[in-house]
């Protein structure tokens, strides 16, 4: 909702504006300005873009869409889930996680929070911490070093499609100088019209220059903007793990680990402490059912 507020607010405004001066829209219409700044800018993206990251660019896109990507309500998932997997080791020993970090998908823990086994990014990192911590190869600091480098390549691959649509942003400009530019090189062969056809002319190059800034600023640029902050969120997401799974390997209990990654979490969307209370409450409810 907020992505087609904006959107739209720029397009009323700036045209609104245009209309106020007297301007008339259907001049503004000049489809081979378009062709020149659009396919100018998409095919450049393409060019200096690796598949990956436009795939990134499709994929967070929908999170600009949804207005954020992860919610109070995901912590709290990913908060039970850990919760499960530091109590079944306290419990039973660390052995007793091997099955559930080498198949996952066969795992009951995994199964109950399918959106969690569904994101790569977190089952690939909590399964390989865990498998590092069952093996007893390494210390605290080294296993919180190993995490850190992982987590410093995931954010920059996490920044590479905001990245690479501000370049899109940075170049619009110059694409729009381009169509002016091509404009009045076939304005000078109409140099001998009549002032009303020049002006014509030379106003249908200048919509060149308006475009390739209206573009840049108005839309590419927040658009970066926006998946810059769903990159941050996610990255996010992944430093609460983390800071939970070296609470655990500290040796504190699993409820006081969660209560390390939650202080981590940006304060929009952090739970209270009464709310993660309530959901290992129930989470120990539904165990001791279980069993």
């Amino acid at each position: 909702m907020k992505f087609f507020i904006g959107f739209l607010g720029v397009v009323a405004s700036v045209l609104g504006g245009y209309i106020m001066h007297g301007g008339v829209l259907g001049l503004l219409w000049q489809p081979s300005e378009v062709v020149i700044i659009a396919g100018g800018g998409l095919f450049a993206f393409v060019l200096g873009t690796t598949v990956e990251t436009m795939k990134g660019v499709g994929r967070d896109f929908k999170y600009i869409l949804k207005g954020v990507k992860y919610r109070t309500e995901s912590y709290l998932n990913i908060f039970s889930f850990l919760y499960m997997m530091f109590d079944k080791a306290r419990r039973d020993g660390m052995l007793a996680l091997e099955d559930h970090v080498n198949s996952p998908d066969q795992s009951e823990i995994w199964q109950r929070y399918p959106e969690i086994l569904a994101d790569h990014h977190v089952r690939d990192f909590v399964c390989d911490m865990l498998r590092i911590k069952i093996q007893g190869n390494l210390n605290v600091h080294e296993l919180e070093a190993l995490m850190d480098i992982e987590l410093d390549t995931h954010h920059h691959e996490a920044m590479q499609p905001s990245s690479a649509v501000q370049t899109l942003a940075d170049a619009l400009p110059a694409f729009g100088i381009v169509a002016a530019v091509m404009g009045v090189v076939v304005t000078m062969g109409f140099i001998t019209e009549p002032p009303e056809i020049l002006g014509g002319l030379v106003g249908a190059a200048l919509v060149g220059t308006f475009l390739g800034v209206l573009l840049a600023y108005g839309f590419a640029g927040p658009i970066a903007n926006s998946l810059k902050a769903v990159a941050e969120e996610d990255c996010a997401y992944l430093i609460a793990v983390k800071t939970c799974l070296i609470a655990d390997l500290q040796g504190h209990p699993p409820q006081n680990a969660l209560e390390f990654g939650r202080k981590t979490i940006p304060s929009t969307v952090r739970p209270s402490f009464d709310q993660l209370d309530d959901q290992i409450r129930e989470v120990k409810a539904a165990a001791k059912a279980a069993r």
